[in-house]
């Protein structure tokens, strides 16, 4: 079993809005849009000290009810994160006790990664362990293995997102993800792969980004758009 907060993710997958501006007032458009979990990018946020990040995360969940996912994105894995990668880990680290999720590269530093592990199961927060290819998909055993390296470095839920330029390589992501046991969120970037955002849940993935209005990622679709689609599948 695996949930964020108190969303189980057995039962259905889970629409996630990425909050990088306006916190407050996007994750109230978000709530009505349909999502069900929360991003919030610290990275693109920037908060200017853990109590303020603390009362918004407050408003936001007197607004909105829906647990939070925090990330404060490496730039090599598409983040504008412009501090030392011992500030970014303690960002991550401070932000625990206020959220219900932590999503860290499976490209930081083992020991910086492992820290944030440690914390986040200390305080019973899901562990979200990701990897990113802006530039191509990998074979479907490399994709296995990459999904399998998080799990091993102590993801509850290991999350992979390609670039897909063809169908095929759309396809090879949904064998990858049908393939895996435990739990993954897996995406397609690009329009080739825009659809992978509505039927990966249905080969396995257990989250689907959506856009509140403006795409965050290649491909993403409107949190509207992708609740009706789900609707029908689940």
């Amino acid at each position: 079993m695996v949930k964020i907060g108190a969303f189980d993710l057995d039962k259905r997958p889970a629409i996630v809005s990425v909050i990088d501006d306006d916190p407050a007032e996007n994750a109230k458009a978000a709530k009505w849009l349909g999502a069900d979990v929360l991003e919030l990018r610290l990275d693109l946020i920037n908060f200017p000290d853990l109590d303020e990040a603390r009362k918004t995360i407050e408003r936001i969940r007197v607004n909105t009810g829906l647990p939070c996912i925090a990330t404060n994105r490496l730039q090599s894995d598409g983040g504008r994160w412009e501090g030392s990668e011992e500030d970014r880990i303690a960002v991550l680290i401070d932000i625990l006790p206020f959220v219900e999720a932590i999503d860290i590269e499976l490209s930081a530093d083992a020991s910086q990664r492992s820290k944030v592990i440690e914390a986040a199961k200390a305080a019973g927060a899901t562990v979200i362990v990701s990897a990113h290819d802006f530039n191509a998909t990998p074979s479907v055993e490399e994709m296995k293995r990459i999904l399998s390296r998080a799990h091993e470095a102590g993801a509850d839920i290991a999350k992979l997102a390609v670039m897909a330029k063809t169908k095929q390589d759309v396809l090879n992501v949904l064998q990858a993800t049908a393939d895996m046991e435990k739990p993954v969120c897996t995406i397609a970037m690009g329009e080739p792969g825009k659809h992978s955002r509505i039927v990966a849940p249905c080969y396995g993935s257990v989250l689907t980004y959506g856009a509140i209005a403006k795409a965050v990622a290649p491909g993403q679709i409107r949190i509207h758009e992708l609740k009706a689609a789900l609707e029908i599948l689940f």
